[in-house]
């Protein structure tokens, strides 16, 4: 059995082995921007992969990021997508210690299931805070703020930290964009399309930038947007929305968890850009 890096002529293969057996309704081609995301190749690798006699048996895909906060940097590692075939998940250890060995990463795993989140625990991961409600979406009158989906709008509004976000994260498969605008205040929305029992009619905001006052005062306006694209309820983390996400709505009774380990970022400065809830749409 032989460990190895994913390099570039790999992702051909890695990618078709994803589709076959992690996630088939994800195309293999949809598995491939995972392995190269629009923000270009930051790490040394796209994760580790098990071969047996020249054919993969198992793949733990990392996405790399380089962030700045407060004006010191932190490497990131997320962890993005992990699949074993049954007859040889007694290796899987080996793939996860490959992927954490490394050092100098804070890492992250954000969508784990099964029983990882149990071995993240075991191998020192601590689970983030993801409580939060589930809203519903609503449609409004509107207002004096507007809401837009244009790219050119949001490109030539956004500023600072946005504008690279935005930049980095405008080709993301999974990544979808709004903009809100008053006079010279805007808000900014960065959220995926998630499912809940199997229906993808949930809108999971992922970051939120500019003015967050505005966008809790246009929040009313954003949920009608929302309704709009065919996304029945927000899932409202009170760790990406701190306003008050208004409308009729319920805390999440068992919330999914995201995970991380190492690095000199404080938890709360933890985020899910640059990861697989921006580059996957499952």
């Amino acid at each position: 059995m032989a460990l190895a890096p994913i390099q570039a002529e790999d992702l051909d293969a890695v990618s078709a082995f994803l589709h076959e057996h992690l996630n088939p309704r994800v195309s293999a081609s949809s598995w491939r921007a995972l392995l190269r995301p629009p923000w270009g190749r930051v790490g040394p690798n796209s994760g580790f992969q098990l071969t047996e006699d020249g054919r993969i048996v198992g793949v733990y895909v990392a996405v790399y990021s380089e962030r700045n906060r407060d004006g010191a940097s932190q490497a990131v590692c997320n962890l993005a997508a992990f699949c074993v075939l049954p007859d040889h998940r007694s290796h899987s250890l080996r793939l996860m210690r490959a992927c954490l060995s490394q050092k100098g990463y804070l890492f992250t795993d954000l969508s784990p299931s099964g029983n990882v989140p149990a071995i993240n625990a075991r191998l020192g991961f601590a689970q983030l805070d993801t409580r939060g409600r589930l809203v519903l979406n609503t449609p409004a009158v509107r207002r004096r703020a507007r809401v837009s989906r244009d790219p050119a709008l949001i490109a030539a509004t956004v500023r600072a930290d946005d504008a690279r976000i935005y930049q980095d994260h405008r080709e993301a498969p999974a990544a979808r964009h709004l903009i809100v605008t008053l006079g010279d205040r805007y808000g900014y929305l960065l959220y995926r399309r998630d499912r809940r029992k199997h229906l993808p009619l949930f809108a999971s905001p992922l970051h939120v930038g500019g003015d967050r006052a505005l966008m809790a005062e246009a929040w009313p306006q954003i949920s009608s947007h929302l309704l709009a694209r065919g996304l029945v309820a927000t899932i409202a983390e009170r760790r990406v929305l701190d306003f008050d996400a208004r409308g009729v709505g319920w805390d999440l009774p068992r919330p999914r968890p995201k995970m991380f380990r190492g690095g000199a970022l404080d938890p709360a400065d933890v985020d899910y850009l640059y990861s697989e809830l921006t580059l996957v749409q499952w």
